[in-house]
């Protein structure tokens, strides 16, 4: 007999009009696990921001874009193993074992993550962490180290957002070397506008050496990243520093974004020396490019692995030539970047900090934090789900 779960469900949206979606409390069924699949209990889910963006329909609709009638969402977290797979295929997986899971469930050949292969988000089929119960493949689940020195929250909140950081400053970090060699400069300046993985790329950027700054409005933040080693700018000294392209036509937008503009770049200035920032973390992009790439050095690298602003930039092409800037754009994660950042976590104390995590939401309420997010009341950067103790 098919074994069934609860589970918060995302319905599919209408298909004449974009709606925002709400989630409901129901059973789904889970299919029989195969022999390199492991039963699991989710115990602590992260609220990603992709979970967000599927219950607003925005910028698709993900459970019709898995051609489902409605998806369990769910991609980060730590979860127990309840039954191992019978095929081992990575690390060997036994019962009990807590292990955090990685979601590049599909990858390419070469082990990148594709669309359609974020475990409980769109891979079709999945079952997310949102479920009291899933059925997972062996290689998304990675057995936490063994006598860690940090918490299950602290390895749920690193889930998703700790290894986006890691594989995306890797890339980012090798690409400005390539043009500024340590004699050109021996520290790069590396700013970004505030949100959970650009914490996190900060945190490991100053970890290495550099002098890391996070943008952000609010005052629990600024306070935490100073207490993790990042120097801090208060966003609210300019207000209108995101500008679009409709705000072109708008003369009052326009002389408030270059008061805004002026301010921001002149807060740049002067920290970085004259020089510019050298790698500037935007998972934003958006309205916030044309700001970003003003902050840019020359040789500088602008980086992302998100487009919670906007699917698509423009930018002046023969501009970011003759300026030899850098655009690198990462997704995830493969494997074995996954096990290299956890390794490095738990070896330089490279984790989130308690602060930033907060209480986890009881799994009942789950509707409040969606709502909370939503309207922008969430302050800690890795909000949690406790699903099952």
């Amino acid at each position: 007999m098919m074994e069934t779960t609860q589970a918060w469900i995302l319905p599919a949206g209408p298909t004449d009009r974009r709606e925002h979606g709400s989630l409901h409390l129901g059973t789904v069924a889970l299919s029989e696990p195969g022999p390199e699949d492991a039963l699991v209990e989710p115990v602590l889910v992260g609220w990603e921001g992709n979970c967000y963006h599927a219950v607003q329909r925005r910028p698709i609709d993900i459970a019709r874009a898995r051609g489902e009638q409605q998806v369990v969402l769910g991609n980060s977290g730590v979860v127990r193993v309840l039954r191992p797979p019978l095929f081992q295929t990575n690390e060997t997986l036994r019962e009990g074992d807590l292990c955090l899971v990685q979601a590049n469930c599909r990858p390419d050949r070469f082990g990148y993550p594709v669309n359609g292969a974020a475990f409980g988000y769109d891979a079709p089929g999945t079952v997310g962490l949102l479920a009291r119960r899933t059925v997972i493949p062996g290689t998304c689940l990675v057995p936490l180290p063994t006598d860690t020195l940090y918490s299950a929250e602290q390895w749920a909140a690193f889930s998703i957002r700790y290894v986006t950081a890691w594989a995306n400053w890797r890339i980012a970090y090798g690409t400005w070397r390539l043009q500024m060699t340590k004699e050109d400069q021996p520290v790069p300046f590396v700013w970004g506008w505030g949100g959970g993985t650009t914490f996190a790329e900060l945190t490991l950027a100053a970890s290495q050496g550099a002098e890391a700054t996070i943008i952000t409005s609010h005052d629990e933040r600024m306070n935490l990243a100073k207490g993790q080693g990042l120097a801090a700018v208060d966003r609210r000294a300019f207000p209108d520093i995101a500008f679009g392209e409709r705000d072109a036509a708008d003369p009052d937008q326009v002389a408030r974004y270059r008061a805004s503009e002026a301010i921001f770049l002149s807060a740049v200035r002067d920290a970085t020396g004259g020089l510019g920032v050298s790698i500037f973390v935007d998972y934003l992009g958006g309205s916030l490019l044309r700001a970003t790439l003003k902050a840019l050095a020359r040789q500088g690298v602008v980086t992302t692995a998100g487009w919670r602003e906007g699917l698509k930039t423009s930018l002046v092409r023969a501009s970011e030539c003759i300026e030899r800037h850098q655009h690198v754009h990462t997704h995830y994660a493969r494997r074995f970047e996954v096990v290299d950042a956890m390794a490095f976590g738990e070896r330089r104390g490279w984790m989130p900090p308690t602060g930033a995590i907060g209480e986890p939401w009881n799994y009942d309420d789950l509707p409040g934090l969606v709502d909370a997010y939503a309207e922008d009341q969430v302050v800690a950067y890795f909000p949690l789900v406790r699903v099952n103790d």
